[in-house]
Parts: structure tokens; sequence; C-alpha cells
């Protein structure tokens, strides 16, 4: 069963819509931008050293590129439009206006990640976005907010007109139990607006050329008041993959390309074909309708690329709830079940899910792909409006989840659930998440071996980038994680959500992080880029944070932390962190609240906004000091206008303790010497 862990129930500084939509920071215009300007999660890609996704587009940033509109941030305050875009900065541009990029390569396809405002009472509305290259060439897009604008308390709600969803829930706006409050509070609404962007994709009419000039206009009649531009993905598509000799053509199953009818039946008509003779599905190019799951086992699915196959569904309501609670259904190819064997060698490769999932039900399996899969693999995938694009319920191994992008998702990206192991998932790009981007979540059995390396998870709008609830034998490497929103860090250990403790060795090694660190609403407190949280168990495993370059934080770079009702059962111990680059902190580079204690060697810092450890331990606060050690193993160089991060004065647990230090903006990241 896919029943999501139940997040935090956490809440923010209480906003009016205005704020949504126009953001914190100040409003200019950027009318003569230079050329061509190619980002990496916002930065240039020198300072990402090689990590994170390739999958062959280029991005580029609306705030460096020419327009007559206005640049919004940068912002880090939740339920902001610019503290959800790339950067923490867009451009938004009311109906006449543009924004206009130079192609840095040939260029065939783009996609726009955008927001638009929702309708007054919900439900979304469309909006036209005219493509122009060169000032001809005019292609119109139709832009939608049905998938974007979620509200009020976890699990959401789509209406914002509605109060709290939880009266008996603490709201930190009021700090109070509404149901137990006399008066009772009386919240804003919409309360708590978030998930804002959308993104969509476009063939143009033919390849462009590098240096050639695209514009994004909003025509004068567009009834989107505002449409906000974040981010200007482009790429030269190669032409679609030919049909694979002696497969199967879903079409001679009775599929019907045009979309216009439901072709599930079809589908399943041709796996059983191909099961029984061992041959390949073949899907050419065209749209499909199926509005159901596709179950398959022992099969092979080839489509002819994810921008010319594309799958699609409408969500539907069951008449009665299923055994696993679901109330809906809609697109998705499954493995069996766990309990009952799993699926295996099952290859799905090279089309697109695009789903219909507007609201957060955590008993719906309305994944894009779910269910256990062994001795198989996941590539090339493109997978939009789903609820997980990937979510797997073990036990299985030896999966391979590769070149795949997922966008736009109500909850998580990929998320291993209860004993995956021997499994990789690599190079993939995440973007625009409503849970973790990618997580290992083992409950109730260990996810072991596995390796999640050189993906890129951007902007996830609630929880981590990357996420590891308990198990063994894990590797994080060569990751890039930038921009999470509220309630998460770009990297999290956590002993939570009912996860088995961690074992074995837990590798952290050669990633990089952006912008990373939210504010944790309930705690009040501001996260570290990386996150260890010991909240169910100690977290005594050989965990290993080595080579990672932690840029721009927001708040901490490292965090070690327990919950304060637990603080004297669970500890963080056997963690040590080495060779690693910190460039700016809003405030430490280590902020440790728990008892235990790690190593340090060859951490470099700078720019450090506050002073470098903020060690309150167990917040006893004895004679003795710290209940947590920091030993210096050497190397431990730079610091900011305090002096030098590690101090002698600091070792081993000196108590430095400050619940909420001030937050000093770091400067953007550059280049090392």
């Amino acid at each position: 069963m896919s029943h999501r862990k139940r997040q935090l129930t956490t809440a923010a500084v209480t906003v009016a819509l205005l704020a949504a939509v126009g953001g914190t920071g100040t409003a200019h215009a950027v009318a003569n931008a230079p050329g061509a300007v190619v980002t990496k999660a916002g930065i240039a890609p020198s300072l990402t050293r090689g990590r994170g996704a390739d999958l062959g587009f280029a991005e580029q940033n609306a705030f460096n590129a020419r327009t007559d509109g206005t640049v919004i941030g940068p912002d880090t305050t939740p339920y902001t439009l610019a503290s959800e875009a790339t950067g923490r900065k867009a451009v938004s541009l009311t109906p006449g206006q543009y924004v206009e990029f130079t192609l840095p390569a040939d260029t065939n396809a783009i996609t726009v990640r955008y927001s638009i405002p929702d309708a007054p009472t919900g439900g979304g509305i469309t909006a036209p976005l005219d493509v122009t290259v060169n000032g001809h060439h005019r292609q119109t897009m139709t832009l939608t907010s049905q998938y974007a604008w979620l509200y009020n308390e976890y699990p959401f709600t789509n209406d914002p007109t509605a109060g709290p969803l939880h009266p008996d829930w603490w709201t930190t706006e009021c700090g109070c139990v509404p149901d137990q409050t006399t008066p009772t509070p009386v919240f804003p609404t919409p309360f708590r607006p978030s998930h804002f962007y959308d993104e969509q994709r476009l063939l143009l009419d033919h390849t462009y050329r590098a240096g050639d000039v695209i514009r994004l206009a909003v025509p004068a009649g567009s009834p989107a008041a505002t449409t906000t531009i974040d981010v200007l993905d482009t790429q030269n598509v190669p032409a679609p993959l030919r049909r694979p000799d002696h497969s199967l053509d879903v079409r001679d199953f009775g599929a019907d390309p045009s979309g216009a009818t439901d072709s599930a039946d079809a589908f399943d008509a041709a796996v059983a074909a191909a099961q029984r003779t061992g041959r390949t599905v073949w899907v050419p190019p065209g749209t499909y309708q199926v509005n159901r799951h596709i179950i398959v086992d022992h099969v092979t699915i080839q489509g002819a690329g994810n921008w010319y196959t594309v799958i699609k569904g409408h969500q539907v309501t069951l008449p009665t709830p299923a055994p696993d609670g679901s109330v809906h259904t809609g697109v998705g190819f499954y493995g069996k079940d766990a309990s009952a064997g799993g699926s295996h060698d099952v290859h799905l490769r090279d089309f697109a899910i695009e789903g219909d999932v507007r609201e957060r039900i955590d008993t719906d399996q309305v994944n894009g792909v779910g269910g256990a899969f062994s001795d198989s693999s996941i590539e090339g995938l493109y997978i939009h409006h789903t609820k997980v694009g990937i979510w797997l319920d073990g036990p299985m191994t030896d999966l391979r989840i590769r070149n795949n992008q997922i966008a736009d998702q109500i909850a998580d990206g990929i998320n291993f659930h209860g004993g995956v192991t021997d499994s990789v998932i690599a190079n993939n790009f995440v973007r625009n998440t409503g849970d973790d981007g990618i997580a290992l979540w083992s409950a109730p059995a260990a996810d072991a071996n596995d390796v999640v390396d050189h993906n890129t998870v951007q902007t996830p709008v609630l929880a981590n980038g990357i996420a590891l609830y308990g198990g063994s034998d894990l590797t994080v490497s060569g990751n890039l994680v930038a921009d999470p929103i509220r309630e998460g860090s770009a990297i999290q250990l956590g002993t939570r959500f009912g996860a088995v403790p961690f074992g074995g060795t837990i590798s952290v090694a050669d990633n990089t992080t952006v912008r990373a660190g939210t504010f944790e609403l309930n705690w009040k407190i501001g996260l570290g880029a990386i996150w260890l949280y010991a909240l169910e168990h100690s977290l005594d495993a050989n965990v290993q944070v080595t080579g990672d370059d932690f840029l721009d934080n927001t708040y901490d770079a490292i965090m070690l932390v327990s919950d304060w009702g637990v603080k004297d059962q669970y500890s963080i111990t056997n963690v040590h962190f080495s060779n690693i680059r910190v460039d700016g902190t809003g405030t430490d580079v280590v902020s440790a609240r728990a008892a235990g204690g790690a190593t340090f060697q060859n951490v470099v810092a700078r720019n450090v906004g506050a002073v470098g450890v903020n060690n309150c331990g167990s917040f006893h606060f004895t004679s003795a000091g710290s209940e947590f050690n920091l030993t210096d193993l050497g190397g431990n160089t730079g610091g900011g206008t305090t002096g030098p991060w590690l101090a002698p004065w600091e070792l081993p647990n000196t108590i430095t303790c400050d619940d909420r230090p001030t937050v000093v903006p770091p400067p953007a990241p550059s280049p090392w010497q």
C-alpha cells in the first residue's frame, strides 16, 4: 500500500494572497540583460562540479533574461511565488509584457516553468502564452493552474476559502489549538497557499540555432492578471526512436494514438501477448488515453521517446473504495504487489506518463509507476501530474531507475518504501514535488545497498530533496539539490516515520546543495542543508559525509538534532565530516541540538553569518559542557567575521547555544581558488 508518511503538522506566518503572488523582494526590470546565461539550479554550472543529472537540456533563469516585466525576489519566505522559484527569483509579466532568452545551442523543444493565478474559488484557470523566435514563427501555449495552488494544512485542499482542516492541531499563526481556543481564531483566506508552479513542454516548428532569440509574451487579452516565468529549458530532441525488430505494436491490439478513446484494454492485450511470446511491446508516437493501471510483469514496454509517445489519463473516481483505501484510479504502470511476489524482468522505456492528479489523498494509488519490481529498469520516462512519480513497495531487489524526468507531483518524486535492496536511482531530474524529491523509507523493512547517484532535485515544496529514513549501507553521491521550500533540507538522515534504525555505512559523498535549509515552522528554527535527525532511535550507524559542497545556505550548513521530547533517550554518534566546502551560511556551519558527537576534517568554510558552531547539546547546560562533542581532526579552516569557524575554544563541547541566531543572508557562491 502507498500510504504516505504523515508530515509534521507545522505552520508559517500568516500571509495574504497578494504577498503569495508578489513575494517580498524588490521589483525591478532587467531590460538589457546579457545573452544566453545557462545555469544549473540557478547558479553557474562551474560551481556544481559536474554534479546532478545530465539529460541534454539547458536551464535558463528568467531573472537573467531580457524582459519588460518585473523581477520578484529573492525571497525564502514560505507561501510566496519567489520562494518557490529556482534561485528564489522569477519574472512576473502582466498582459502585454514579455521575457526573452538567447538560445545557447540548437533547439527544437522547450519546457517553460511558470505560474498563473488560481480561480477565485479554486480549480485553476487557463491562459495563453505566445512563443516566438526571432520575432516570427509564433506558436501559442495554453498554460493552466488546474494542477497547482494548494492551501491549508497537510494534506491540503484545493479550496482557497476553506478554514483550518484540522481544528485540533496546533497552529503557529495563533499559537493555539483552534478548537480549544475561545474565541476561536479567525484564519485568513486563502490560508497558506503553496505549490504555485507547473511546467509545460512544446515541440517547436523546426530546429533553431544557437544565438536565436526566443520570446515568451503574454497576450494583451490574457485572463491571467500575472504570468510568472521561472525557467526555460531548451534542448534539441532527437528524432523518434525506431520500432524494435519483432516487437508488438499496441495499435494492432486496438490502441488509439489520437487519444480519443481509452486504450487500456489494448495495452493489457499487448502486454499479455508479449508475455506469451517474449517480445517487446512497441508504443509508437501518439497520445494514448489510459485511465487505470496497466499491470506489468516479465515484459518490456518501449516508446518512441518521451517527447513523442505520451500515455495520458483522467483520474477516475471508484464506485467503492479499493481494499488498499484508494478512492480514485488513474494512469500508471504497476508491478504486482510484493505480497504476491512482485513483478520481475520489467523494462519501461522512453515514453511520457501524464496524469490528472489535483489533490493529495494519501491512500490513493494514482502514481506514475507503482507496485514492486525486481530485476527491472525504468528509463527515459517523463512523469507529470501524478501523485508520486515512482512509488515502490518492497520487498524487491535489483531495480535501476535512470534518465527520467519527474515534475509537478502532488507528493514524492521517487520513493523506495520498505525493503528495496541492491537498487540504483541515477541521473534523474526531479522538480516541484509536493513532498520528498527522492526518499528511501525503511519501514517496516530496511532498504539496503541502494545508491542514489547524480540526480538533480529542485524546489521540493514540502520536505526534503533527498531523504533517508533508516536503512543499511546506503549511498547518496554526486547529486545536486536546490531550493527546498518548507519543512525540510536538501539531504536528511532521519530516524522517523516508523523506520528501522540505520545500520552499516551510510555514505553521503560529493553532493552539492544550493540555497538549502528551510525554516522549521513548528520549532521556529532554521534547518541545515544536511539534517541528521534522531527522533525514534539513536542515529549511530557509520555515517560518512565527505566531499560535499554546501552553498548559499539559508541557515546552517550542518544540523544534528533530536526532538525535545526524546532528547534524553536518543543521540547522534559515529558521524564523520571530511573534505567539505561551505560557502555562505545565514547562521552557523554546525548546529548541534542533540547528545552525541561528530568528527570534522578538512571542512573549509567562508561567509559564515554567525559563529561557526551553535552547540546546544541536549539543552541541559551542565558545568561539564554540552552533551555534544566536536572532534577536530585537522584542516578545518575559514570562517566569517567572528574568526575561524571551528576555533579551539569551541572544542570539544563548549556550550555556544544561541537558539535563534540572527540570520545574515550570505553572498552568492563564487569559485574556489
